[in-house]
């Protein structure tokens, strides 16, 4: 037998072990580095992503708290009393300014009371030399303060003003003549405090920070002491960012950044790339060690893998994306007795059984059973409950029991008929007068700024049977997302109508929200969702037009347009055949 020098038989080893590292090690080694950057690059994107979904949704939460506070701003200065108080203070007597103040304090201490934010409520009457505050009461009248608040409120070009280092809402009403200054200014200040507090909340790591910017004036608030620092030193850099790695100081930072149209301002964070790189720190460590113990343990585990585990997975997904395409006749041939094997056979039985279902019409009951979901869920609104007590107990406040009687029976009343269980399908009398409690309800928290027309509903459409909650949630619809945030005054109006083959009940509002396009384009929806069993997450009026459709026909439902009080108009078609079991 031939053998080999030993000279030769180093070289070889040496050859083999250059080319191992060369092949294997070094590799390794490129790719160890690769996925180090990989990974702090991945890591950062991923803070990155989080900090903007973060950010996002704090400029949400604070802008829908404004929207309520404006609401309550504006609720105030429409008060009755107030504007008596105003134009006739000087005819009053004694008694009757006490009065008016015992009543308006407790307004502005419950306004301030809603919100965590509101440090103050302030309202500024020239015409009484007076400013009456939540905290303070009656003092005397703040010129200084109403004149920067005047100036700012007619510029018009923002909701939120900058005074005294902290945000402000301001609402002023004026008088009949132009030009004259106005006769009062609702003032609501934010609490700095709080809102530091909100901003510590974004800051989810030890070393971030968080801080607002005031696009329009600069003007700045820090979560705390460090961010302030550091927002002093790069504020200009920061302001034109989305998301950049800046130099500050001695430090590097990841910088993130989320813009609002709506309320002007911009919300950034950082965090240290240092904090970023700190979990990737014994990666070289541990990448030698994965190195060395794991190459031949690769080879091995790959050919084992690819015979006992990958081979029959691929089988099993082959068969599942088969059946996606609606192969539902295919079944998995094997002799295997192991977990593979298990899992062919009940892949097997699976379709036979699926075959089944889709044979009793499983896609219709499925589509049923997701509405049927879907109304449960919508049928106790926790803002509307708030609402409620928060009524209740202003009614308790003025002592006034009647009014508290009547309240508390048509939430009874509300609310026993939404939770009933004991029939999917109600008289429409029922359903209609459930509605009009709703609105009564609503009536007294907006009957100053919005009115409702209740048509009546004719005997002959009393009896008709229909699926419960279809015409309150469309009202509660046009409540929350058009006439509450109305300024002008609100009409809804609902009317009932009926023929030979058709009864319609039409709802329809004079809010400004929705385009023409959105109109046609919920249409639209409503007409897919007619055609397909098969949909995902709907809202709530292709739920109700799902309902009504499924128990009157495809030619029963909701259609949208546009009403002629200039907002939306949904009506509620119901075909009358024998069919329908409609009395």
């Amino acid at each position: 037998m031939l053998k080999l020098p030993v000279n030769s038989i180093r070289n070889t080893i040496f050859i083999r072990l250059v080319a191992t590292y060369l092949f294997v090690i070094f590799p390794l080694i490129i790719l160890g580095v690769y996925l180090y950057n990989w990974s702090y690059q991945y890591a950062s994107q991923e803070v990155s992503k989080n900090s903007q979904a973060q950010l996002s949704a704090y400029l949400d939460g604070l802008n829908r708290e404004i929207e309520w506070l404006e609401i309550q701003q504006y609720d105030i200065l429409q008060d009755e009393e107030l504007n008596k108080m105003v134009l006739t203070w000087d005819m009053m007597s004694t008694v009757e300014r006490k009065a008016s103040l015992h009543y308006l304090l407790p307004r502005l201490v419950s306004i301030k009371n809603s919100s965590v934010y509101i440090k103050d409520v302030f309202i500024h009457i020239r015409s009484m030399d007076k400013t009456i505050s939540a905290m303070t009461a009656m003092n005397a009248f703040d010129s200084r303060r109403y004149n920067h608040l005047f100036a700012g409120e007619a510029n018009g070009n923002q909701r939120l003003l900058q005074i005294d280092d902290t945000f402000h809402l301001v609402a002023a009403k004026y008088g009949a003549r132009k030009g004259e200054e106005p006769l009062l200014i609702v003032q609501i200040e934010l609490d700095e405090s709080k809102l530091r507090e909100s901003l510590m909340q974004i800051s989810v790591y030890p070393e971030s920070g968080a801080f607002i910017v005031s696009e329009p004036s600069g003007f700045a608030l820090a979560s705390h002491e460090e961010a302030d620092r550091l927002m002093k030193e790069a504020v200009q850099a920061i302001q034109h960012a989305n998301r950049q790695i800046l130099n500050i100081g001695t430090g590097r930072y990841l910088i993130d950044k989320a813009y609002s149209d709506k309320l002007d301002l911009s919300v950034f964070t950082y965090l240290p790339t240092e904090a970023v790189k700190r979990p990737l720190s014994k990666f070289y460590v541990w990448a030698w060690l994965f190195a060395g113990t794991t190459l031949l343990a690769i080879a091995i585990y790959a050919v084992s893998t690819y015979k006992l585990v990958h081979k029959p997975l691929l089988l099993l997904v082959q068969s599942f994306r088969k059946m996606e395409d609606g192969m539902f006749n295919i079944r998995i041939k094997h002799g295997q007795r192991d977990e593979f094997g298990y899992l062919y056979d009940r892949f097997n039985q699976m379709l036979i059984k699926l075959q089944h279902l889709i044979d009793q019409d499983f896609r219709h009951k499925l589509m049923m059973q997701r509405a049927e979901l879907k109304q449960l869920q919508s049928q106790i609104n926790p803002h509307f409950l708030y609402n409620s007590f928060f009524i209740l107990s202003s009614l308790a406040k003025t002592g006034d029991v009647t009014q508290i009687e009547l309240f508390t029976n048509m939430l009874g009343e509300y609310f026993r008929f939404i939770t009933r269980n004991d029939a999917d399908n109600v008289p429409l009398l029922e359903e209609t007068r459930h509605s009009r409690i709703y609105t009564e309800i609503q009536k007294l928290r907006f009957s100053r700024r919005i009115r409702v027309e209740f048509g009546e509903l004719p005997k002959e459409m009393e009896a008709i049977k229909v699926p419960r909650l279809i015409i309150q949630p469309i009202i509660e619809n046009a409540y929350e997302h058009s006439l509450e945030k109305m300024q002008d005054e609100g009409l809804l109006r609902v009317s009932f109508h009926l023929d030979d083959q058709e009864a319609s009940i039409v709802i329809e509002e004079n809010g400004n929200g929705l385009t023409d396009n959105d109109i046609d384009m919920l249409n639209k929806r409503l007409e897919r969702t007619a055609e397909s069993a098969e949909s995902s997450e709907v809202t709530g009026l292709i739920n109700i037009h799902r309902r009504i459709a499924l128990t009157y026909g495809e030619s029963s439902g909701l259609v949208l347009s546009r009403s002629l009080l200039n907002g939306l108009r949904v009506q509620i078609r119901i075909r009358l055949t024998e069919g329908n079991e409609h009395v």
